[in-house]
């Protein structure tokens, strides 16, 4: 083993794969659709990176949401309207995440370099494992496999608790996890990746924050495009990022400077 970074824990959507977490977004508003209730993107996008129920959950909990809830359906939201709309869900999400499982631009020659250097590389998600069933060949295929995947549902609590990002250490048997390090385009992810006692980056430009394809980024005026990247990043800093870059692509420089703080005895919690 040549970094002593013992593992990192990669999130998903926005991070290594699908640039602008497309896939959460579409499938989120066509499951409400089928309620006859309207979500905006924005609405969805507050609550990025919860397993899938929570997620459902915290947009019903938005008033207008809820009033739009309860115009269609002639009454408040239940714990069992949760449930079918997770239920219905699942199948939307496979398909939306099946068609935008790219990688994102630098994140397969970074898993190759990670593996050559000795590092583990594991996953958190807020996709349930069905949803993650077309993804993870599909990753695979290009260049990048894991030694563990967590999953929505598998531990008690999901973001920003720790549960999975633990879960994660004990199936690849890394520890400490102050020598390990979470990469996350959300504020939950962020949160999770402090309570577990991870070094913690964000990813901006990519992710959910500024929430544009490639093709839709690049469109912006430089000045728009700087402007969204800065905002995503502040949010992800004051959700307790310890270093927050633009995609994956840009991770490498980041991890090397990690490793310098190790060596110097530095912590995640101590700095």
């Amino acid at each position: 083993m040549t970094s002593s970074i013992k593992a990192v824990i990669f999130d998903w959507a926005g991070t290594m794969i699908d640039f602008g977490s497309v896939a959460p977004v579409l499938a989120m508003r066509q499951a409400f659709a089928a309620e006859g209730v309207a979500v905006t993107d924005a609405e969805i996008r507050a609550h990025m990176g919860r397993a899938k129920r929570d997620h459902v959950a915290q947009i019903l909990g938005d008033a207008r949401v809820q009033a739009a809830w309860t115009t269609s359906q002639g009454a408040a939201s239940t714990d069992a309207d949760i449930d079918r709309l997770h239920d219905a869900l699942e199948p939307l999400m496979f398909a939306a995440a099946a068609s935008c499982a790219d990688l994102i631009d630098g994140a397969a020659d970074l898993a190759h370099d990670l593996r050559a250097r000795g590092v583990k590389i594991g996953s958190t998600t807020g996709y349930t494992r069905t949803m993650m069933q077309a993804i993870l060949p599909r990753a695979a295929d290009q260049g990048y496999a894991l030694d563990a995947v967590v999953c929505a549902g598998e531990t008690l609590e999901g973001r920003p608790s720790p549960l999975m990002v633990w879960k994660a250490l004990v199936e690849m048997g890394v520890w400490p996890a102050r020598a390990c390090v979470k990469v996350d385009d959300a504020e939950v992810g962020m949160g999770e990746g402090r309570e577990a006692g991870c070094w913690t980056v964000g990813i901006a430009a990519s992710g959910n924050g500024v929430g544009l394809t490639p093709t839709d980024l690049a469109a912006l005026a430089p000045a728009e495009r700087s402007s969204r990247v800065a905002r995503a990043q502040e949010s992800l800093l004051a959700a307790g990022a310890h270093a927050v870059v633009e995609t994956v692509a840009d991770l490498p420089a980041v991890l090397a400077e990690i490793e310098r703080r190790i060596a110097a005895g530095e912590t995640p919690t101590r700095l």
